[in-house]
């Protein structure tokens, strides 16, 4: 019978909401989720009672090789700062920066997770001047090298893996974790930012509720309507890399199903869009975020024939709160 890994989760700066969707695990939960995978986890600084003795005794076991670690997971970004020195995340009762912590413990994991955006490209808690000097684990935004050099990687033969999202999928976080306890997650496995493509070789405009929307072109003018919000109201659905709408939260949910714009928070700088969230910035009337992998000139001459064609059902319906217009049936003569 094969070893049961050991899971080590830290949190920096952040927050805690991929703890808290993670939580949302079901079918199975995260206990169970862990169990089946064969994962112990060792530590969570909301699920654990070791007290802070216990807990600082029990990194210490790690560095110094007395304790295996399998898998250290962080949430939240690395605090860098201030000047570089670290101490705006000590690590309480050691006299150290967590960075340098992660630094050590990162020498002695057999895999390192980043959970979130913010652990691996530096997130929200990079934005806004980054003030606290923060990055990911092995990303500042889309440029490798961080705390952990670009080509760094895991005794176990893999770079960070950055399951990427603000907040995480609790799915992505579970299938991440079970395919590294079943060997089942090497390079290939990666996509070119090293998150899992178990979830990246979507988009999030797959499964879209308003795909009729968007097929025609029948836009949303403004946040209640429900046509499609990518040509006015910054939805970045059709270049956002995940399944959101494939498997939604809980079971049914999603930002799009919720009536908000996908704002691509699994890429690497989605907090600094350069103009509000719910815009789309256009030049000569065109957005500018076209869909992944369609010229521009195709999108341009698909755009005015879907438009000329679309139905009044849709036409009407895009921007109204509610379905106004039922869809009709054909009856044969």
């Amino acid at each position: 019978m094969a070893d049961r890994l050991n899971l080590l989760w830290l949190q920096s700066g952040g927050c805690g909401g991929c703890s808290m969707s993670l939580l949302n695990a079901e079918g199975p939960d995260l206990y169970a989720t862990l169990d089946v995978a064969g994962i112990d986890l060792l530590w969570h600084p909301s699920l654990s009672e070791a007290s802070a003795d216990e807990f600082v005794a029990l990194l210490q076991a790690i560095v110094d090789g007395r304790q295996r670690l399998d898998i250290l997971c962080l949430e939240g970004a690395v605090m860098h700062g201030p000047g570089g020195s670290g101490r705006f995340h000590m690590l309480a009762g050691t006299g150290r920066p967590l960075r340098d912590w992660l630094a050590d413990l990162s020498t002695r994991a057999r895999y390192t997770v980043a959970v979130g955006s913010c652990a691996a490209f530096g997130g929200i808690t990079a934005a806004g001047g980054n003030a606290a000097e923060a990055t990911g684990l092995q990303y500042d935004g889309a440029r490798g090298g961080a705390l952990l050099p670009a080509q760094w990687t895991s005794p176990g033969g893999l770079p960070v893996v950055n399951v990427a999202g603000c907040p995480v999928h609790p799915g992505w976080v579970t299938d991440t974790l079970a395919q590294l306890a079943q060997g089942e997650l090497g390079p290939a496995a990666l996509d070119e930012l090293a998150r899992p493509r178990s979830y990246t070789d979507h988009l999030v405009h797959h499964g879209c509720p308003r795909n009729e929307f968007y097929e025609f072109k029948a836009s949303a003018e403004k946040p209640s309507d429900q046509g499609c919000m990518m040509e006015h109201l910054g939805c970045l659905g059709t270049q956002a890399r995940a399944d959101c709408n494939i498997r939604p939260w809980n079971g049914g949910g999603s930002c799009l199903k919720g009536g908000y714009a996908c704002i691509n928070c699994t890429a690497p700088g989605f907090e600094e869009p350069g103009r509000a969230f719910t815009e789309t910035r256009k030049i000569g009337g065109i957005p500018v975020g076209l869909p992944s992998d369609m010229p521009k000139a195709w999108f341009v001459a698909l755009a005015s024939l879907a438009k000329a064609a679309t139905p009044e059902r849709l036409r009407r319906n895009a921007v109204a709160d509610h379905i106004t217009v039922r869809p009709s049936v054909r009856r044969s003569k």
